[in-house]
């Protein structure tokens, strides 16, 4: 120092080429933060729930890319960063799956760990020239918390050629905690399909769903209808019953004698709830809504039935199946059945069920079927849309009807039509093949009412998976003013893996809705999610 002026000292270059070298030595080693030569380390993940009653989950994918022979894993360390409680998590394992892009758990690497401020797999694997994945894997306690999040990070991967710390490809990303509901050959069940939730007046959660027993396929099978259910808000369900099954009726076997495609409706007022199915006798290798799988007229040899039970104890007991085929369909349609969702009650009690069916001249439709008096008697309605089935209704704020269908036609939007007549007539809504997305598959509307600063406030929310071209990014919607509008900001992607996509969504309590929908981590998986979260954005 000059003056108080700072003196530039002349370059060495003898020092330089010094600096330089060490800069080498300390980048090979790891040092510093600098990646060695040679390695490429990228750290993701999938936007899914981690679910509990699933032995393995994928929390996070680490991308190794290898460019030159040689090089070996010694080791990977992570932080539970963003893990919202720790104790949520019984262990963690990381598995090596070469280059394939899904978790394969045959591999290990390193031993399992439980969770901890720092956790470190170690081994020695020797990574050929070209791209490697290993997997961080969770396994949850029965109690996690559904409100809950999963994050982690990974700091370090110790390498033969140095020290990496691998780049976040996706950052923001974490899963929330679900439960598995039912797996893939649970219990000796093949597929578990076709989700319909509801809520009792004790709160109870009710879940209904095909138990598809031999193979994934719909009707004609064996397949009946399952029931799960629910006193805890969704954390845990009891056994699984089966309330619909034909046996062997009328000399025929279990793959003749197939009921499923479950509707549930309860009855806010009296408390009973509803179950309705379609049933195929007979008919082996159709498909009740392909050409002559069901035909018009009553008869069972024929047409699919439209089957019924009921529940008066709070979905523990259940009546045999009632066929009331005869009472609901018309002689001349092929097909009548109940739309496999969740029916509503409309504010002065009339009971609402979703419908469907093909016409006289083969063609699906959507309509509804109600009752005034609490399910003694049942109509059904006119046609709301041609060209389109599977439904559910909300009751709108000036008493209206909105019913949102599966749209079978070429423009992938979901059809919108509402009645004021108890489907008398029907109208397009504004929003009709314009506002929502759909692949040719199965959505769930659900009206929810809450307060917030003292004023009484309607959610609408929408669930499907969010594409037109397949079954995937299963995602919610809201909208603020009765369906005209979805804004983006408030969409909810659940899973953006390919699933089966049908989705169901009912009430937990004042303040969290759930949702069972088909999707990539398990046959039928069950989310709980807070008004608060819904809203904040």
């Amino acid at each position: 120092m000059i003056n108080g002026r700072r003196t530039v000292e002349p370059a060495n270059p003898v020092r330089m080429k010094l600096a330089a070298l060490l800069a080498l030595l300390l980048a090979a080693a790891g040092c510093g933060g600098a990646t060695p030569a040679g390695l490429e380390v990228t750290a993701s993940q999938r936007v899914h729930p981690v679910l509990i009653r699933n032995e393995h989950n994928s929390l996070m994918r680490l991308t190794v890319e290898a460019k030159d022979p040689g090089l070996s894993i010694r080791s990977f360390t992570f932080r539970l960063k963003g893990t919202d409680d720790p104790n949520d998590i019984e262990s963690l394992e990381l598995f090596y799956s070469g280059d394939g892009e899904d978790l394969q758990t045959g591999n290990p690497f390193g031993d399992p760990a439980g969770p901890a401020p720092e956790l470190v797999f170690r081994g020695d694997r020797e990574l050929p020239p070209g791209k490697h994945l290993f997997w961080l894997s969770v396994r949850l306690q029965p109690d996690a918390d559904l409100g809950h999040r999963v994050d982690a990070d990974c700091t370090a991967v110790e390498t033969s050629a140095g020290t990496a710390k691998p780049g976040d490809a996706t950052p923001g990303v974490s899963k929330r905690i679900g439960v598995a509901m039912r797996k893939h050959m649970e219990e000796g069940v093949h597929t578990y399909r076709i989700p319909a939730l509801a809520t009792t007046p004790k709160g109870t959660l009710l879940c209904v769903y095909d138990l598809r027993r031999r193979k994934s396929r719909d009707l004609q099978e064996d397949i009946d209808v399952g029931l799960s259910r629910s006193t805890d808000g969704g954390r845990t369900w009891g056994t699984q019953r089966v309330i619909m099954d034909m046996g062997e009726w009328g000399g025929r076997p279990q793959e003749e004698n197939g009921i499923g495609d479950p509707g549930i409706l309860v009855d806010p007022k009296t408390g009973e709830i509803f179950v309705w199915a379609v049933w195929m006798w007979g008919k082996p290798g159709k498909h009740q809504w392909v050409e002559d799988g069901s035909e018009p007229g009553y008869d069972i040899a024929k047409s699919a039935q439209v089957m019924r039970v009921r529940s008066r104890d709070d979905g523990l007991s259940w009546t045999e199946p009632r066929n009331l085929t005869r009472k609901l369909k018309q002689r001349e349609w092929w097909l009548f059945a109940p739309a496999p969702n969740q029916g509503i009650a409309l504010s002065d009690g009339t009971l609402v069920m979703p419908t469907q069916g093909r016409d006289r001249t083969g063609h699906p439709f959507a309509n509804i079927t109600y009752s005034r008096d609490h399910g003694a008697t049942w109509t059904v309605s006119n046609h709301a849309f041609s060209g389109g089935n599977e439904s559910q209704a909300v009751q709108l704020g000036d008493g209206s009807i909105m019913l949102n269908m599966r749209n079978d036609k070429k423009d992938p939007y979901r059809a919108v039509y509402v009645t004021r007549d108890l489907g008398k007539t029907w109208e397009p809504h504004p929003t009709d093949r314009k506002a929502l997305v759909e692949p040719n598959c199965n959505g769930s509307l659900y009206r929810f009412d809450y307060r917030e600063g003292g004023e009484s406030k309607i959610l609408l929310l929408f669930a499907n998976p969010n594409s037109k071209e397949g079954r995937h990014h299963h995602t919610l919607k809201l909208s603020f003013d009765q369906g005209m509008t979805w804004p983006e900001e408030y969409q909810v992607l659940l899973d953006e893996g390919r699933g089966r996509g049908y989705p169901s969504i009912s009430r937990v309590d004042d303040r969290h809705i759930g949702i069972v929908y088909e999707g990539s981590q398990a046959d039928l998986t069950f989310e709980k999610l807070s008004l608060e979260e819904l809203l904040k954005r």
